[in-house]
Formats: C-alpha cells, sequence, structure tokens
C-alpha cells in the first residue's frame, strides 16, 4: 500500500483528496505540526508527497528543499495558475510534477500513479548509498568496503548515511541530533558526542575511523580520501 504525505492546509481539499485516495487503497496522512513539517514527513517515509505552496508558516518551497536533504521521494506540487511562475519555481527546487487549482481529483490519481510508477524501487536491487570505496545498505544497515563488512545499529546508519549525502562537507550537530529525533532517537549533544566516539572506533575496522572528523563545536564529516 502506497503512502501518501499531504502538505496541505486546506481542510476541504485535505478531506476530499484523503477519501478519494483511501478509496484507490492509498494510506494518507497530513501535516500535524506546522513547526515540524519536515520531521512529520521523514518519520511518516511516504512514497509521494502532494505540497502546496501557500501553508501556515514556511512556504511550500522552503519545506521542499528541506525534505530534499534527506530524501528523493516524489513531490507532487499543488499551483495556483496555470501559468504560475511558482510551478517552473517548484520544478527547480525540486519537485516531480506538479497540478493546477482546481484540479480533477481524476487528474490527481493519473499523476500519482506515474510518479509512484516512475520511483517505484526495483525490488531486485538492494538499497545501496555509495561513498568512494564504501557501500551502505540502508534495509540491512550494512557497511561495506571490499569484502570487509560492517553490522551498523539504526542510529549509526542514520548517521552514516547524513554524512555520506554530505559528501565531505560538515553536517552540524543540531542536523544531526533534528533527524535522529525525527526517527524517535530521543538523545542530546553529549549523547551524540558519545555515539560519534563509539562509532569511530566501529569505523576502524573499515579503514574510516580516522576520516570521520569532529569539527570543534560545530559538527562532524567525513573527510573525502583526496584530502
Amino acid at each position: 500500500m502506497a503512502k501518501i504525505f499531504l502538505i496541505e492546509d486546506d481542510q476541504m481539499i485535505i478531506a476530499t483528496v484523503k477519501e478519494t485516495l483511501e478509496k484507490w487503497n492509498y494510506q494518507v496522512a497530513s501535516v500535524k505540526d506546522w513547526q515540524n513539517v519536515d520531521h512529520e514527513a521523514l518519520n511518516f517515509a511516504p512514497d509521494l508527497i502532494l505540497m502546496d505552496i501557500t501553508l501556515p508558516t514556511f512556504d511550500g518551497f522552503y519545506w521542499t528543499q528541506k525534505i530534499r536533504t534527506f530524501t528523493k521521494t516524489p513531490i507532487l506540487f499543488v499551483s495556483g495558475g496555470e501559468l504560475d511562475p511558482n510551478a517552473v519555481m517548484a520544478l527547480a527546487l525540486g519537485a516531480d510534477d506538479y497540478i493546477v487549482k482546481p484540479f480533477s481529483l481524476n487528474v490527481l490519481l493519473a499523476k500519482i500513479k506515474v510518479l509512484l510508477k516512475r520511483y517505484a524501487p526495483n525490488e531486485n536491487l538492494e538499497q545501496i548509498l555509495v561513498f568512494e570505496d564504501y557501500q551502505l545498505n540502508l534495509l540491512t544497515n550494512t557497511l561495506t568496503k571490499q569484502q570487509q563488512s560492517l553490522r551498523l545499529t539504526p542510529t549509526e546508519a542514520l548517521i552514516i548515511r547524513l554524512l555520506f549525502n554530505a559528501n565531505g562537507q560538515m553536517v552540524t550537530k543540531e542536523k544531526i541530533m533534528q533527524v535522529l529525533w525525527a526517527g524517535n532517537e530521543f538523545i542530546d549533544e553529549n549523547a551524540l558526542n558519545v555515539n560519534l566516539s563509539r562509532l569511530r572506533a566501529k569505523l576502524s575496522s573499515l579503514d574510516l575511523g580516522q576520516r570521520l572528523i569532529t569539527e570543534r563545536k560545530r559538527g562532524y564529516r567525513i573527510a573525502k580520501k583526496d584530502e
């Protein structure tokens, strides 16, 4: 059952879209906390996001940029006009398609089906994140280098995922804790430091421990091998 997350504040639209999608056996959720839309999206782990532009706190462009830092889940934007330049901006920021208000529910369903089919994972392939010589299996939380493998805890795998995606750039402590909290790992800065020290020792078996760099009082990064 595919999961659809509605980032929309019009309760009539939410009710209508939810009722229609559920008839087609989609699981649907909508935003409850407008200060933490990205956290809710991460927790729900949708297969597709329906994103409005005008929202109670930050707009849809802002939340698209935030969501794109941790997922490539397709985003279908809701645009206010047929030639609205906002639609172009949405696509430039990472949206995958848009639909114009007022929209036909049949057109909405068609667009959702196309996007889900386009981005459906190949079940014969493992979900692998690659960083240089390293491969992180996102399903098993296994980190591999050539013939050596290391099993990580879910928390460790999430941290490595953030650092790999940063491609050598620093990830702030606040960002790491924010993502861990969104995944129901409630840790403070001291606990994060302990986790990173433990992870650094663990990574030594794959020659990655020394490359896990602490940027004092700021965050962490994985140094690229050519540094």
